[in-house]
């Protein structure tokens, strides 16, 4: 039976962003308390949605360009959607040690 390091040992570099909630009713602040979302991390956004499209997946969200990066989201049939996201920031994985 695999063990919990061992999966987790084989995916790719990744990162966490924890962010305040927002004031209740004011959307402006950021996301309600108790909001989550989840975002698969890209190098080119345009070239993986390209990829992926030309897969059968269909993106339902327009490219939201933010300071911390560029968002898209695409859905999941049954689950609802996913976030893909290229960060224009240094990625923790990016920095030296």
């Amino acid at each position: 039976m695999p063990t919990v390091a061992g999966s987790f040992s084989s995916f790719p570099p990744a990162e966490l962003g924890v962010h305040p909630a927002g004031d209740l009713g004011d959307p402006s602040t950021g996301a309600p308390s108790g909001h989550h979302e989840l975002y698969l991390m890209c190098d080119d956004i345009e070239t993986t949605v390209a990829d992926l499209t030309a897969k059968g997946v269909e993106f339902v969200d327009r490219s939201r360009t933010r300071a911390s990066g560029d968002l898209l989201g695409c859905g999941i049939p049954g689950a609802g959607e996913i976030g893909l996201y290229e960060p224009r920031h240094k990625t923790a994985y990016d920095l030296e040690g």
